[in-house]
């Protein structure tokens, strides 16, 4: 398996996204893939088809900008997740949709995504609470109203794909509020101590290949109450391996 996991990975124009070529990433992810490969999109909120069904179109024709564009397309929501193993082992390449991290993770539990990638040796691109619940043991960062209260579920099983649990769009997550709290400051901060948060702006993402993590781009480390950077853009950082 290689995996990409990102905040995300385009860049959002008047017009269109496209794929973002910051710390070389589609050229990274180019490398990677076989000609016209065969897509799985993962849907993040499996019971809003029109969703699932819009953000997938739209990854499409991204990719297929870059010269990059799918032989197959094809969801997995709640329509079919009786044929989810069938669907992971007949593709080349498995896109984690962005979304709500909780809904998206109950998801990946229902259907046992876990375990149905241990052996997979396509690559994999994680978007945002994709990335998120790519990690061993998932932070469930709030985002909605309501969830800053402390009986809100903070973690919970992953995919494993990675032992780092990233927080996305620190741009402008870093300024927003929740539930007239800071969300870094006031809530997360606080999540952080004793557990070790990587934060990454769009961008920046982790290429996992051969046994190897690798940081590229501008990324902070967040643990117990501090924050520190530990990379700018264009940096390359290999972390693990």
């Amino acid at each position: 398996m290689i995996a990409f996991l990102t905040s995300s990975p385009c860049i959002y124009g008047a017009l269109r996204a496209t794929l973002n070529p910051e710390n070389g990433f589609v050229d990274n992810l180019r490398s990677c893939l076989p000609e016209n490969p065969r897509c799985l999109f993962v849907a993040s909120a499996p019971d809003d088809i029109a969703f699932t069904d819009r953000v997938a179109e739209e990854m499409a024709a991204c990719f297929y900008e870059a010269g990059m564009g799918f032989s197959e397309l094809t969801r997995l929501d709640r329509r079919n997740q009786a044929d989810a193993r069938l669907l992971i082992w007949e593709s080349d390449f498995i896109i984690l949709s962005g979304g709500h991290v909780p809904t998206q993770n109950a998801f990946f539990g229902e259907i046992g995504l876990r375990e149905l990638l241990q052996n997979y040796q396509g690559v994999i691109l994680g978007i945002s609470a994709g990335t998120m619940n790519a990690a061993d043991r998932v932070y469930i960062q709030p985002e909605e109203p309501g969830e800053s209260v402390p009986e809100f579920q903070r973690f919970g099983e992953g995919l494993g794909i990675t032992d780092m649990n990233v927080l996305p769009h620190y741009q402008t997550a870093k300024d927003k509020y929740l539930d007239g709290r800071k969300l870094y400051e006031d809530i997360t901060f606080a999540d952080s101590w004793g557990e070790c948060f990587h934060v990454f702006p769009d961008g920046t993402y982790l290429l996992i290949k051969d046994g190897r993590t690798t940081l590229c781009g501008e990324a902070y480390r967040l643990q117990d109450g501090c924050m520190e950077q530990i990379s700018q853009s264009g940096d390359i950082v290999i972390l693990e391996g």
